[in-house]
C-alpha cells in the first residue's frame, strides 16, 4: 500500500500526476530516439566518409591506370616515324582492353595536321574503309589552320567508328585540355563534353589526352595526341564496382557541384539526405564527388521499436497510476465517511442523551400535573396513558424522519387521526408546508392532544355535527403560526374549574416552543392560537451530510 507522502499527492492531484507521469516517459523516449538518431547520423557520416574516400581513390586508379597506358602509348609513338593501323594495333593488343580494362570508350590517335595535309590525311582515312571519310568540320565550314582530328581509335566498334575524322581541335573544350596537355607534358582530362561516339545522344564523358612529340627532332616538336575518351557514367559505375556504396547515391561533377557539371550519378537507398563533398583529382583536372542519400524524413528501425515501446510504457503506467489514483480517492473517502460517522455518532448520542431528557422532563412534569388533578388511581392511569401516547405518536414520526424535521401537517393528522373518519363531526385541516425541529414537533403534538381530548369529552368532538378546524400560516420567515377553532358544539360554560389540559397548553408547551399561547374559551367554542418556531436546520446538517454520503 501506498505511503501517505505518495497517497497525499495522488489524492491531491488524481488527473495531473498521471498525466505528468505520461509525459515523463514520453519524454524520455524522445531524447532516447533523439540519442539513436544522432548515433545513426553518426554512423552514417563516417559511412558517408569511408565511402567517398573509396569511391574517390577507385576514381583516381582508375584514371592512373589509363594515364600510365598512355605514357607508355606516348614513349612508343614518339619513337616511330609515323604511327599507322598496324603499328597502334599492336599497341593497343598488348593492353587487352577488354580484360585488364573497364570504363573507357578505348584508346585514339590524332595527329597534329595544318590545312594543307588535310587532303592526304583524308586520303588515308579511305584507304582502309569502304567508303571516303572526311574531316569534320570541315574546312569550308570552319576555315583554320591548326586540326587534329582523330584518326585511329580502337576497339573498332559501330560507337567509335562515329569519331574517325573529327577534328577536336575545333572545339574550345577539347582544344583547352590538350593545350594543357601540351604544355604539362601530363595526361589531362578534359571538361565536360558529349562524345561524337554517342550520335544523337547527349550522355555526358570526358577525354584524357597524352601529348606525343618527335624524338628526331632538334627541337620538340608535337606530333599529336593519344588519348582516350569516356562515358562518365560507365566510368563511374566501373568505379563503383570496386566499392561497397552501402546503398548511398554518388553523383560525380566536373568542377563544381553544378547541375551543368553533371558528369554521372548513380542513385542510393539510404534515407538520411545528408550530403558530404570530396574533390578526385583525374588526369590533371579537378572533379566533385558527392556522396549523397535519398532523405525521407523517416525514423531508423531502432528509433520506431524506441518510440512504440516508449508510447506503451507511459500509456501502461498512466494507466496504473489512474487505478492506483482512483483506488487512494476511494480509501480515502472510505477513511472521511468513517470519520463522518464517527462525528454524527457522537453527535447523534449527545443530541439523543439531550432529547431523552427533555422528553423525561417532559414525562415528570405531566405525572406530577396528572397526580395533581386526578381523584383516583384510575383518572391519574387514564390521563397520563393518553398522553404518554401522545408522545409516543409524534416520536413514531420523528422515527420516520430520523429525528429531522417533521411537516406540520404530519403532526396534527397524528393527533386528530381517531376522530378524523368519525361522521358524526368533522375535522378539517390545512395549511402551507412548514418543517419543524424535532422537540417543537413534540411540544406541539402534545398540545393538539389535549385540545383533542377536551373537544371529545366536552367540546365540539363530543356532539354530531360538531366541527374542528386546524389552519396554519408562516407568520415570518422563522415562525408559523396555529389556529385550533371549535364551532357546533355544546356552549362553553364561563364558570368552570382550571383544568389540567390548560396547565399543560399554556406553561409546558408554551415554554417549550418559547412564545405564549393563546387559550379562548369561548362560548360557541374553544380557540387556541400557538405560535411555533421555524428553527434552521443546524443541528440537523450532520444527519443530511450522512445520507448524502451514504448515497454518493
Amino acid at each position: 500500500m501506498l505511503n501517505s507522502g505518495p497517497r497525499r499527492w495522488l489524492v491531491t492531484y488524481p488527473r495531473a500526476i498521471p498525466l505528468a507521469i505520461f509525459l515523463l516517459v514520453i519524454a524520455v523516449t524522445c531524447l532516447s530516439v533523439f540519442a539513436i538518431e544522432r548515433g545513426e547520423e553518426q554512423r552514417e557520416q563516417v559511412m558517408m566518409n569511408r565511402t567517398g574516400i573509396a569511391m574517390a581513390s577507385a576514381l583516381e586508379r582508375r584514371a592512373s591506370v589509363n594515364a600510365s597506358y598512355l605514357r607508355a602509348g606516348a614513349a612508343l609513338f614518339s619513337t616511330v616515324g609515323r604511327v599507322d593501323m598496324a603499328t597502334f594495333g599492336r599497341f593497343v593488343a598488348e593492353l587487352r582492353l577488354d580484360a585488364d580494362y573497364r570504363g573507357a570508350e578505348g584508346y585514339g590517335w590524332a595527329p597534329v595536321l595544318d590545312a594543307s595535309e588535310v587532303d592526304e590525311f583524308e586520303s588515308d582515312l579511305g584507304r582502309y574503309r569502304v567508303a571516303e571519310m572526311q574531316v569534320r568540320p570541315t574546312l569550308e565550314d570552319e576555315p583554320r589552320d591548326t586540326l587534329v582530328p582523330i584518326a585511329l581509335l580502337q576497339p573498332d566498334t559501330a560507337r567509335n567508328r562515329r569519331a574517325i575524322g573529327f577534328d577536336m581541335y575545333s572545339d574550345p573544350v577539347r582544344r583547352a585540355a590538350m593545350a594543357e596537355a601540351e604544355r604539362t607534358m601530363r595526361p589531362t582530362a578534359s571538361g565536360r563534353v558529349v562524345l561524337v561516339q554517342e550520335g544523337e545522344g547527349s550522355s555526358p564523358g570526358f577525354l584524357i589526352f597524352m601529348p606525343v612529340f618527335d624524338a628526331g627532332a632538334g627541337e620538340r616538336a608535337l606530333k599529336g595526341f593519344i588519348m582516350s575518351p569516356f562515358n562518365a557514367q560507365d566510368f563511374l559505375v566501373s568505379a563503383a564496382e570496386l566499392v561497397d556504396r552501402n546503398g548511398l547515391g554518388v553523383r560525380l561533377y566536373d568542377g563544381e557541384a553544378d547541375e551543368n557539371n553533371l558528369l554521372g550519378r548513380l542513385e542510393g537507398e539510404a534515407v538520411s539526405g545528408e550530403a558530404l563533398q570530396q574533390t578526385v583529382r583525374v588526369a590533371n583536372r579537378d572533379m566533385t564527388l558527392v556522396i549523397q542519400a535519398a532523405g525521407s524524413g523517416v525514423l531508423s528501425a531502432m528509433s520506431l521499436i524506441t518510440l512504440l515501446f516508449g508510447l506503451a510504457v507511459a500509456s501502461l503506467l498512466m494507466i496504473v497510476t489512474r487505478l492506483l489514483t482512483q483506488q487512494a480517492l476511494e480509501d480515502q473517502r472510505s477513511l472521511n465517511w468513517f470519520a463522518e460517522q464517527n462525528s454524527i455518532r457522537n453527535s447523534l448520542t449527545r443530541e439523543l442523551n439531550h432529547r431523552v431528557k427533555n422528553t423525561l422532563a417532559n414525562v415528570l412534569s405531566i405525572v406530577a400535573l396528572t397526580r395533581r388533578r386526578a381523584h383516583n388511581v384510575e383518572d391519574f392511569a387514564d390521563g397520563l396513558d393518553g398522553r404518554i401516547r401522545a408522545l409516543s405518536a409524534t416520536h413514531d414520526l420523528l422515527t420516520q424522519s430520523e429525528w429531522g424535521t417533521t411537516p406540520i401537517a404530519a403532526v396534527v393528522g397524528a393527533e386528530l387521526a381517531p376522530y378524523a373518519h368519525d361522521e358524526s363531526h368533522r375535522v378539517v385541516c390545512g395549511g402551507p408546508t412548514v418543517e419543524l425541529a424535532p422537540n417543537d414537533a413534540l411540544s406541539l403534538g402534545l398540545a393538539l392532544h389535549e385540545l383533542a381530548t377536551n373537544a371529545s369529552k366536552y367540546g365540539s368532538l363530543s356532539t354530531e355535527g360538531g366541527l374542528v378546524s386546524v389552519t396554519w400560516e408562516l407568520a415570518a420567515d422563522n415562525l408559523a403560526r396555529l389556529h385550533w377553532v371549535e364551532s357546533g358544539g355544546p356552549p362553553v360554560p364561563q364558570q368552570r374549574h382550571r383544568g389540567f389540559g390548560t396547565d399543560l397548553i399554556e406553561k409546558i408547551v408554551a415554554h417549550e416552543l418559547r412564545h405564549p399561547v393563546e387559550l379562548d374559551f369561548a362560548p360557541e367554542g374553544v380557540r387556541c392560537t400557538l405560535l411555533v418556531p421555524v428553527r434552521e436546520r443546524s443541528a440537523f446538517e450532520i444527519r443530511a451530510k450522512r445520507k448524502a454520503l451514504q448515497e454518493g
